[in-house]
């Protein structure tokens, strides 16, 4: 029998983040979203309670926890609010890098308190690599990433031309990059979202941190550590709708009776805590497997993210269905709610590409057209 019951550690880790949910991100959703970044005031908070550092390895001054214990503190921290959650600064994605990379101490990283370390995980489609001087040569523009807007340094995985997988650790004083803002005008308006334009960078020898098979398993690695925290954030979003909408519609009445009475309501919200409690099990679930090393937890990983991803957008548009014409309105959260998952998606894959993944793991097929997946 798996046991997801906290541990006294645990359970006070995720009461701290709850508390800062609900006291600071929620109440500065709106401003961080105006501003195109969390305040100051927001990423000292975050930084100093540890909340930002728990996927980083103790190599880097991280608190290196388990992903179940992860997967609870993201969700009650997406619960305040995931746009804000996904701008803060740090070692962002590339912490799921660096936590499978081995000795990532030697890295000269930068001070995570101030500057973001994304990690773009590059398909064919988006550049073209070319084996120039012992190194390589990127040229094409990446799809949309979070956190790579002002980032001057980042981690670039791709397969090089024969197939080989290549790791590299890119900083901009050495190999710059252009920028080009936004792409994802739903949500996420805080989460320094933007396309990186690589016009012939060079990827020196000296860049490369891994190549080969040992590249292949950490990219591997760290893609399915990441499918779990990202689906883990999904599930904080669709508990705040949730929450939100019981609330709000237990005060509102329709022909002398509240609408919770009426049964195309209570089905429908019935539904949405289905949805609900369905994604936390596969994230748990999937966070287990990981933790646990099992033979399966890239498939378990995929599902989770796809399951959550899917049910997100159900949950949180549904939200903005109870609450009437009123849904659409600033004045209420759920609107912007349907809008971050929405973006979410865009990120980290629509709910189909990840039901591929998990149906090519399930058969042996783990490569496609040179991607890893």
């Amino acid at each position: 029998m798996i046991s997801f019951l906290p541990t006294d550690d645990e359970r006070a880790f995720v009461e701290v983040a709850s508390s800062f949910a609900r006291e600071v991100l929620r109440e500065a959703a709106r401003d961080a979203e105006k501003a195109r970044t969390p305040s100051d005031d927001v990423i000292s908070q975050a930084h100093e309670l540890g909340l930002v550092s728990i996927e980083i390895p103790e190599s880097l001054a991280g608190a290196e926890l388990p992903l179940v214990s992860q997967v609870q503190v993201l969700e009650a921290l997406a619960f305040g609010d995931l746009g804000i959650v996904q701008g803060l600064p740090g070692l962002c994605d590339s912490a799921s890098v660096m936590r499978v990379l081995p000795d990532p101490a030697r890295l000269e990283l930068a001070d995570g308190a101030a500057q973001r370390v994304p990690w773009i995980h590059l398909a064919p489609s988006e550049v073209a690599v070319v084996v120039e001087r012992g190194g390589f040569r990127l040229e094409g523009t990446a799809y949309p990433r979070r956190s790579v807007l002002g980032a001057d340094q980042m981690v670039a995985s791709f397969v090089a031309p024969g197939g080989e997988a290549i790791l590299a650790y890119l900083d901009r004083t050495v190999a710059d990059w252009a920028e080009d803002a936004g792409d994802v005008r739903l949500g996420l308006l805080a989460a320094h979202i933007g396309r990186v334009r690589f016009d012939g960078l060079v990827v020196r020898p000296e860049d490369v941190l891994l190549r080969g098979d040992e590249a292949e398993q950490v990219i591997r690695t760290a893609l399915t550590r990441l499918a779990v925290r990202e689906a883990a954030k999904c599930v904080g979003v669709m508990r705040a709708a949730l929450e939100y909408t019981v609330e709000y519609t237990s005060q509102r009445k329709a022909f002398g009776q509240e609408i919770p009475k009426f049964q195309g309501v209570s089905f429908t919200v019935a539904d949405m805590a289905i949805e609900t409690e369905a994604a936390r099990n596969l994230v748990w679930q999937a966070a287990h497997a990981v933790d646990s090393r099992g033979a399966g937890a890239a498939r378990e990983a995929a599902r989770a993210l796809a399951y959550a991803l899917r049910s997100a957008r159900f949950v949180t548009n549904q939200g903005v269905q109870m609450l009437g014409g009123a849904g659409y309105l600033q004045e209420y959260p759920v609107e912007k709610w349907m809008r971050d998952v929405q973006a979410q998606a865009i990120l980290y894959g629509r709910e189909l590409e990840w039901f591929e993944r998990a149906g090519l793991r399930a058969l042996g097929l783990e490569e496609k057209e040179g991607v890893l997946v």
